[in-house]
């Protein structure tokens, strides 16, 4: 009787390798799915932060597409210079627009100098940012306390601008044609976030529905 009792005991009860490898598979599975979890968390994040670099981009197509389409021919409003600096690209183009919400100056008045350009973005870095740099257009300052810089992209690694010339029908590199507009205007801009530059064409000529 008491060696049936015995046995029961040893039938029902767990041995200590079996506890110890019950365990380990739990480790083991949790480390999984905390794996499984951190991966998912971490690219969610690069792709939200991607989502928000190309908003940028987009932003900047919708800004440039409506300060460019609104310039009249004729009046000197779009002019583009080849630049090219310890290797890299840094074009850059001025017009002439009146002041509003597009331009960041909603409540200024009159006419604006706007540049687009990159900028370092302190002394300490080589890095570049792209934004505009704006001024009022009768401003007979020769000091620049009257410019406004608007970053808009942050670390930018080159910018090449050029302008479709209808008469030639070929791209051109500057832009000093004081009486007609360019066909298109098409900017490069290298991402040091990705290895395939951010290309924005911009028809100067409004398009129908």
């Amino acid at each position: 009787m008491f060696i049936v009792r015995a046995d029961r005991k040893r039938i029902l009860a767990f041995t200590l390798l079996e506890v110890t490898l019950a365990v380990t598979i739990l480790a083991m599975m949790s480390f999984v799915i905390y794996r499984f979890v951190q991966t998912n968390i971490v690219a969610m994040r690069v792709s939200a932060a991607a989502e928000a670099t190309d908003a940028r981009y987009d932003g900047l197509r919708e800004l440039l597409t409506q300060q460019m389409q609104g310039i009249p021919p004729g009046t000197g409003g779009l002019l583009g210079d080849a630049l090219r600096v310890n290797d890299r690209d840094r074009d850059e183009m001025t017009w002439l627009c009146s002041a509003g919400p597009g331009l960041l100056t909603r409540y200024a008045t009159g006419d604006y100098r706007v540049s687009l350009r990159l900028r370092a973005h302190d002394s300490k870095t080589n890095q570049l940012d792209l934004g505009i740099l704006r001024k009022p257009k009768d401003d007979p300052a020769v000091s620049n306390e009257h410019e406004t810089w608007i970053r808009l992209i942050d670390n930018v690694g080159s910018l090449r601008i050029r302008y479709f010339d209808s008469r030639l029908n070929t791209w051109v590199q500057r832009w000093v044609d004081t009486v007609t507009l360019p066909r298109l205007v098409k900017i490069v801009i290298g991402r040091s976030d990705a290895s395939a530059p951010a290309e924005i064409v911009v028809p100067l000529a409004r398009t129908p529905l």
